[in-house]
């Protein structure tokens, strides 16, 4: 687990340096970030039911309830927890964001399947259908400093989250294995598999190249960044590890919520952060810090509190 968590950096280091060389950065990642949202990251998900023996569909429902209740509170959390963090209004919707939404498409599938198995990676994707349509709905407004949606252009923007490729793929995702399909032509699985894997190393290089942009001194954090991550990769976790354990949930899915929480900030904070044009240069220090302490926090986690598993 600590080797895939120091591979997964050192992707976001190569992505770094190919930001200084020039080979990233401006409009191919803002290209790149729209191609992984779109058709990658989708291509991921539906390739999680694909790969084998079908994961417990029983499991569904118990994984969508523990996370739309995780939401509900971070949501909440984000709201209001980040103006006791800093002192500049402008970047209180940003820490909320950081605050309440882990890097689970692009991280928390290989760290899941380290720890659980490959069959983990679709309760994951379950999980992380809850997290995405927060992500396109909360965490857009909280990115645009809006908290209230207001224009009918944004009351559009949070019907379309509903049927973006992300959800829908979710949606099939979970379609298939709840109806037990589980003969996939490889001319369907293995080119869907095949561009999923895009998405680790790709989104992983956009915050490298986006990192690039800041001077050294800045990616040493602050005191609002290293609250901020000790509040992502340890209080919140395990908040809600205590919170969820004597509500009735299997140790598997509170196990499996918990390690997805655990993840340092996501890739979308900053993918969202230049689609609307927002500066990147706080989202991509915090993104660069969790990411880098989640090597050491995760597997603690995992070592004291999920070997009940």
């Amino acid at each position: 687990m600590v080797e895939v968590m120091a591979t997964l950096f050192s992707i976001v280091v190569v992505g770094y340096i190919a930001g200084k060389l020039g080979y990233m950065g401006g409009t191919f990642d803002k290209r790149l970030s729209k191609l992984v949202i779109d058709i990658t990251c989708p291509a991921l998900i539906l390739s999680s039911a694909m790969t084998g023996d079908l994961p417990d569909r029983q499991l569904i429902l118990p994984l969508l309830g523990i996370s739309i209740l995780t939401y509900a509170i971070l949501t909440g959390v984000a709201i209001w927890l980040p103006r006791y963090l800093t002192h500049k209004k402008e970047d209180e919707g940003v820490i909320g964001f950081a605050l309440m939404f882990g890097n689970v498409g692009f991280m928390g599938y290989p760290v899941v399947a380290s720890i659980f198995g490959h069959e983990a990676v679709f309760y994951a994707a379950v999980l992380n259908v809850v997290n995405t349509f927060t992500v396109f709905t909360v965490g857009t407004m909280l990115i645009t400093g809006s908290s209230t949606p207001g224009k009918a252009d944004k009351l559009r923007m949070q019907k379309k989250v509903l049927y973006s490729t992300p959800m829908i793929a979710a949606y099939l995702t979970m379609l298939i294995v709840a109806l037990k399909i589980d003969h996939i032509p490889g001319v369907i699985s293995q080119p869907l598999t095949m561009i999923g894997n895009i998405t680790v190393p790709a989104a992983l290089l956009i915050i490298g190249s986006s990192m690039s942009n800041l001077p050294l001194r800045s990616m040493l954090g602050n005191i609002p960044v290293y609250a901020t991550t000790v509040m992502r990769l340890i209080i919140i976790p395990l908040g809600m590890y205590f919170l969820c354990k004597p509500l009735g949930f299997s140790q598997l899915v509170v196990n499996i919520n918990t390690i997805v929480i655990a993840m340092p900030v996501a890739t979308y904070g900053t993918i969202l952060c230049l689609r609307h044009g927002k500066d990147t240069a706080l989202i991509t220090e915090v993104t660069f810090i969790t990411t880098l302490l989640s090597m050491i926090s995760i597997p603690l986690l995992v070592t004291f509190f999920l070997q009940s598993y």
